[in-house]
């Protein structure tokens, strides 16, 4: 290779490294390349929402049926999971030995009561012939001792036939009250024992109840519902069954339990629903909705501009000068995709909704749908 092609090389690649230079200048005098963004404003609106709380449907009357008596059931009245009425027949345990009790009681009484009236005449007789000064004073003593001891045996005669009897009774197991009765827990023939066999349970379902927790700083507010009479026509309070579907039927606070949980912080509520058709169960476990309207005029924002980091929340605010700062605002209701602003926004600001994961406090945006408020 001659000199001269040499220096044509050493030339040419001179050239593209004073290109390249000029390059990198321009694009440092420019600065750093502005972020696509979108936007929204910050806006007034009358809002009306509402708050969620996990609820437990529970039975406002259930009780577990347990036999009261020993013996061999040789009686079931009612189908697994029938409706009954209160005083409807359900069990029956065998009642040949109850009825023997009951008998014997009757006998046994009625020798007490026969024995007190032949006391009851001699001790009057007794009485008279001490007035006369005809039989020993001792004599009468005795008698009336006579006559405490049978009047005594009269009153024990009388409570074992009501322990007979009421043994007797308790050998029939009725409804205490009109609900719904669950599976059996025993069959025919099977051996019982004074209240420890469990039979089955019944619970009451119309109206049924629903149990929720919430914030001992709303105590005040559900108070005031459970006094308010608009809360089932303005359906205030209303459900969603296990896999989302609402409950058709609103309902009313009837109950605020009588302290808080020291633990958790929470007070149970307690709502009840009609539930003609059996829609709920107990222990079912749903969404309990409670409409909220905050006073007055509200900001709000698409809670997509929100971002939470180690519990605290924030947004991008767009600056005058095309950057954005990071601020920390404080939430209040949620409805739908929007959000109340409770503190840190003022009316007219512009948030970042989209691109907020390229962001960082200090950097140029390029705004590319400005001024969104949906």
């Amino acid at each position: 290779m001659n000199n001269y092609n040499i220096a044509t090389i050493l030339l040419i690649g001179a050239g593209m490294v004073a290109a390249c230079g000029n390059k990198q200048q321009q694009n440092q005098a420019a600065g750093p390349q502005a972020i696509p963004v979108s936007t929204s404003t910050v806006t007034e609106e009358t809002v009306v929402g509402r708050e969620g709380y996990p609820g437990t449907v529970v039975a406002l009357n259930e009780t577990e049926l347990r036999a009261e008596v020993s013996g061999y059931i040789t009686g079931i009245f009612v189908a697994d999971g029938a409706t009954v009425t209160k005083g409807q027949k359900l069990y029956e345990i065998d009642r040949t030995r109850y009825d023997a009790d009951v008998n014997q009681a009757k006998s046994s009484l009625a020798i007490a009561e026969a024995n007190l009236s032949r006391i009851k005449r001699d001790v009057a007789r007794y009485r008279k012939l001490a007035e006369q000064d005809a039989i020993a004073r001792q004599t009468l003593d005795y008698a009336e001792t006579d006559l405490e001891n049978a009047e005594a045996q009269v009153l024990a005669a009388k409570a074992a036939l009501t322990t007979a009897r009421t043994n007797l009774n308790r050998s029939t197991i009725f409804a205490p009250f009109n609900g719904t009765v669950g599976i059996s827990q025993v069959r025919m023939g099977a051996l019982v024992s004074t209240g420890t066999t469990l039979l089955n349970t019944i619970s009451s379902m119309d109206p049924i109840a629903v149990d929720f927790p919430v914030s001992e700083s709303q105590v005040s507010r559900f108070v005031a519902l459970q006094s308010s009479e608009t809360v089932v026509r303005d359906s205030i309070i209303t459900i969603n069954l296990p896999g989302g579907k609402p409950y058709t039927h609103p309902g009313r606070i009837t109950a605020i339990d009588r302290a808080v949980d020291r633990t958790t912080g929470t007070i149970t509520v307690r709502a009840s629903f009609p539930n003609n058709d059996r829609t709920l169960l107990p222990g079912m476990n749903t969404t309990v909705n409670v409409r909220v309207q905050p006073e007055g005029i509200q900001l709000v924002i698409p809670y997509r501009a929100v971002t939470e980091q180690l519990g605290q929340t924030s947004v991008y605010v767009v600056t005058d000068s095309s950057t954005v700062e990071q601020r920390g605002v404080r939430l209040g209701l949620k409805v739908a995709d929007r959000v109340v602003i409770a503190e840190g926004l003022a009316k007219g600001e512009t948030v970042v909704t989209d691109g907020i994961i390229n962001l960082r406090p200090g950097a140029r945006v390029q705004v590319t749908q400005p001024g969104q408020t949906k």
